[in-house]
């Protein structure tokens, strides 16, 4: 049977930050799962990188890891630091910026196919 996640080493305790390093002016993901229903992926972001704005067709979760991001959400803007999670829901223009360096594990949800 072929496993359904990738690039994470299994049974063993790990640290997912750790999976993903930080790279001077750039945004750094690994991604982990991708299929039809479901992306989990991540991310490095350096210091003033971002995700400019776009909307995703499933609803996105993101937990920040380590350190500060700014999440935008439609018109409204979210200061995440480490162990914290927000929902961008589906078809909501979103955005993602480094308030310094941080990591973050972005989990996205598609609704099934009829």
């Amino acid at each position: 049977m072929s496993s359904m996640l990738k690039n994470i080493e299994f049974e063993k305790v790990l640290k997912l930050g750790s999976l993903v390093d930080y790279h001077e002016g750039q945004v750094v993901s690994r991604t982990l799962a991708q299929n039809e229903a479901v992306s989990v992926t991540l991310f490095s972001f350096d210091a003033g990188e971002e995700i400019s704005t776009h909307e995703s067709h499933g609803d996105a979760m993101v937990t920040i890891l380590e350190g500060k991001a700014l999440i935008t959400i439609g018109e409204k803007q979210f200061s995440l630091s480490s162990g914290e999670t927000i929902v961008m829901p589906a078809g909501i223009p979103h955005a993602v910026a480094a308030d310094g360096r941080f990591k973050m594990l972005l989990v996205v949800v598609f609704p099934r196919k009829a």
